[in-house]
């Protein structure tokens, strides 16, 4: 290389030394605000991640899922049992986050099909609910039933690795706080975790119970990216509706293939594009792959 030249590429590696090294001393002067005398409410975190947790942190295919088909087939007498397709395209439509009413929409439209009207149609809400819970958490309520036997999808060390790192976390479910709690804490170990569930605030796409989850996190840095990973349709438009309530905030769903969707390949590329249609900047396999660089590359663009 000619002097000029020589000169140039010196000029650029001292450039970029000296960007990483401002890079270096700012993540290490945002991290001593979580480590040096922060009351709990002056925490400045770098991002919060709130997770759903049904196909998200567990695989409710063969439970949640199966337990909606078993309830629609009993109160159709057998007529019916919804296939998970049946179920995905239910779920697309936004607003149908809690099973219970999903399982029991199910039942008015299978009627319906048999051209009764619902009010023709005899069913208690709470029948339906008592059925769905037997199947779902076992007799008397002993977490026995479909629950027990539901795969994981994360480890515990992956929070860990979070934590670390002064990404705050917490979890913003459907789910009941007792389905909730039995995957977090006995099955996970995480029994301090930040929870918002059923009974805590209104059902998705109503974007209270977040809102509530990053309240309780005590960050009060309106700049700190706010991520929310989700597995439907309606986990996105919860992000959507977050934006035009607190537009000042950064909202940003995130969505995650369910299991079932994984598992047959033909089925990625249209659920990817109904999350994305939805509001999900990115579609992932698994929540693991919202790892550290997946975060770090999201949050410089």
């Amino acid at each position: 290389l000619c002097p000029a030249k020589n000169s140039l590429v010196n000029w650029k590696r001292e450039a970029r030394f000296v960007r990483t090294v401002l890079d270096s001393i700012r993540i290490h002067e945002l991290k001593q605000k979580v480590h040096l005398g922060c009351t709990e409410e002056e925490r400045a975190f770098l991002q919060i991640v709130v997770f759903d947790i049904d196909g998200v942190i567990r695989d409710v295919s063969n439970s949640y899922r199966r337990a909606i088909s078993d309830t629609v087939e009993h109160f159709t007498d057998g007529a019916w049992r919804p296939t998970m397709e049946d179920l995905d395209n239910l779920k697309s439509e936004g607003i149908w986050n809690n099973d219970w009413e999903a399982s029991q929409e199910l039942i008015y439209r299978y009627f319906e099909t048999r051209d009764k009207t619902r009010n023709e149609i005899a069913l208690d809400y709470s029948d339906v609910v008592n059925f769905f819970q037997q199947k779902y958490r076992g007799q008397d309520n002993l977490f026995n039933g479909y629950i027990a036997s539901e795969p994981l999808l994360v480890a515990n060390s992956y929070f860990d690795r979070l934590t670390t790192n002064n990404i705050a976390w917490a979890f913003f479910s459907g789910a009941t706080r007792g389905s909730a709690e039995f995957v977090l804490k006995q099955r996970l170990g995480l029994e301090t975790a930040t929870l918002i569930a059923m009974e805590d605030a209104p059902g998705k796409p109503d974007p209270t119970g977040l809102f509530m989850a990053v309240e309780k996190l005590g960050s009060i840095d309106f700049n700190c990216p706010i991520f929310y990973l989700g597995d439907t349709v309606g986990d996105m438009y919860t992000v959507v509706r977050a934006r035009q309530i607190q537009p000042k905030r950064q909202w940003r769903g995130i969505g995650i293939l369910p299991p079932h969707i994984n598992c047959d390949r033909q089925k990625i590329p249209s659920y990817s594009e109904k999350l994305q249609q939805a509001g999900a900047e990115i579609v992932l396999s698994n929540v693991e792959e919202f790892n550290l660089q997946a975060i770090e590359k999201l949050c410089c663009h």
